[in-house]
């Protein structure tokens, strides 16, 4: 049985589910099939845009085929996709079942890097089955070890009570992937505060230790509790200590996935450093009318100096949206037609640590500059932390935790590239607004 679409899309995460949606909206009488390992696709809601370019939004999940009932002419076939051949524009599944499409985009996502493949003790979290495992071990547990220094760590440092957490990092700050040390001692302050929630905080004390002579760092971030005799699983840190623990979470980033997918498509060329699928800026592989998107890709593209790829959900979302917009300008034979996307300009990323309101804009860590750059800052504990990097008298970067307000000036000073040598020394002035200053 052969099934034919236009658009087919591989994956029903972030980048595929965006990728799709924009697909219908600017084709909505062309068909668009999603093929998805899981039956449960990654929705977006609640989207609050906060700049040009900067926005927040909502993940959830839900059934595929519910999902797509809400578009004209979309379809969720669960599968797995074990071949292409792209002489045929064809994709073969495991089940037997072929697909046939005009356009294709590989949106396949990554997966955890883990310290220890299929160790029953170590845990990656992703995907909801990895969520729901981790909260199920979670109810018998007492002691667990987190390994990582991104996003995920620091949320269940943040989220977790009742339980002891040894934070190990290789890091001297916490938090390091995304913010430089002095907003990591910013964040520190916090992990014995209240969270900053409406309800009633019932998180108990903490107590760190070491936190600027391990390597890698170790934090007990837990109240102290009877130990027990023996544990499931013992690691021994580079340090020489060794801890035992119910189970360890591995949250230590993730790398393109596609194990099967394209095993056999020689000419698909894939980077060195990362072994992601190389794209072009129209997010093109380097097979014909094979595109690719999200965690899966690595832009191969002459990409802006004050851009760069981390494998977040809101670059998942902004380059499927592009994806999209690109199928159809190759599917309509549109040649030398470019879709531009503001999006790719400037980084820009909007998150929560600890609570605070988290903006990283351009260079926020002085990404590349070496060490020939300036850096302003301004520390209110408790309330807010703002780090801008200049080079050269122009905006290069800012870090914006708290409710600062300051996200939109400085990503219009990031996109203008305005020379702020007369000004820098007002530019962190809380006397002063400098939206009106530079309007």
């Amino acid at each position: 049985m052969v099934i034919e679409a236009p658009f087919v899309i591989i994956g029903g995460g972030i980048s595929g589910v965006t990728c799709a949606q924009q697909l219908q909206a600017v084709c909505p009488d062309k068909p668009v099939l999603v093929i998805s390992r899981s039956p449960l696709v990654k929705r977006i809601g609640n989207i609050s845009c906060h700049t040009q370019i900067l926005e927040h939004f909502e993940v959830s999940e839900s059934q595929g085929e519910t999902w797509a009932e809400e578009f004209p002419n979309l379809k969720v076939l669960i599968g797995n996709v074990d071949l292409i051949n792209a002489d045929d524009h064809m994709a073969h599944l495991s089940s037997g079942q072929l697909v046939k499409y005009k356009k294709l985009c590989i949106c396949s996502g990554g997966t955890p890097k883990l310290i220890a493949e299929n160790h029953p003790h170590v845990l990656g979290i992703r995907d909801t089955e990895s969520v729901q495992l981790f909260q199920n071990r979670l109810k018998d547990a007492s002691r667990i070890i987190l390994v990582g220094n991104g996003g995920i760590a620091t949320e269940l440092v943040y989220e977790l009570e009742g339980i002891q957490v040894i934070w190990v990092l290789k890091d001297k700050s916490m938090t390091a992937t995304f913010v430089d040390p002095g907003a990591g001692q910013f964040f520190l302050h916090q992990v014995n505060a209240p969270k900053k929630k409406e309800t009633i905080s019932k998180r108990q004390q903490f107590n760190l230790s070491g936190f600027q002579t391990l390597t890698p760092l170790s934090a007990l971030l837990s109240p102290r509790k009877e130990s027990k005799e023996t544990w499931p699983l013992y690691v021994e840190l580079t340090n020489g200590k060794i801890y035992g623990c119910d189970f360890l979470v591995s949250a230590t980033g993730v790398i393109p996935s596609f194990p099967k997918v394209l095993s056999k498509v020689t000419e698909l060329k894939v980077s060195p450093e990362d072994v992601g699928i190389m794209v072009d800026k129209e997010m093109r592989t380097s097979v014909a009318d094979v595109f690719a998107a999200g965690d899966v890709c690595t832009p191969a593209w002459q990409r802006s100096p004050l851009w760069f790829q981390m494998r977040l959900w809101t670059q998942a979302r902004q380059m499927g949206h592009h994806a999209a917009n690109c199928m159809v300008a190759s599917f309509k034979n549109e040649q030398g037609h470019t879709w531009s996307d503001f999006a790719f300009e400037v980084f820009a990323h909007m998150t929560q640590f600890f609570g605070f309101k988290v903006v990283l804009l351009g260079l926020f860590n002085g990404q590349g500059l070496g060490t020939d750059y300036e850096v302003l800052l301004r520390v209110t504990k408790g309330e807010e932390y703002v780090k801008a990097i200049l080079k050269d008298g122009k905006l290069k970067g800012a870090i914006l935790i708290g409710d600062t307000n300051l996200e939109e000036t400085f990503e219009n000073l990031l996109l203008n590239q305005m020379d702020l040598s007369p000004f820098k020394d007002d530019l962190l002035n809380p006397n002063i607004d400098i939206e009106d200053f530079f309007d």
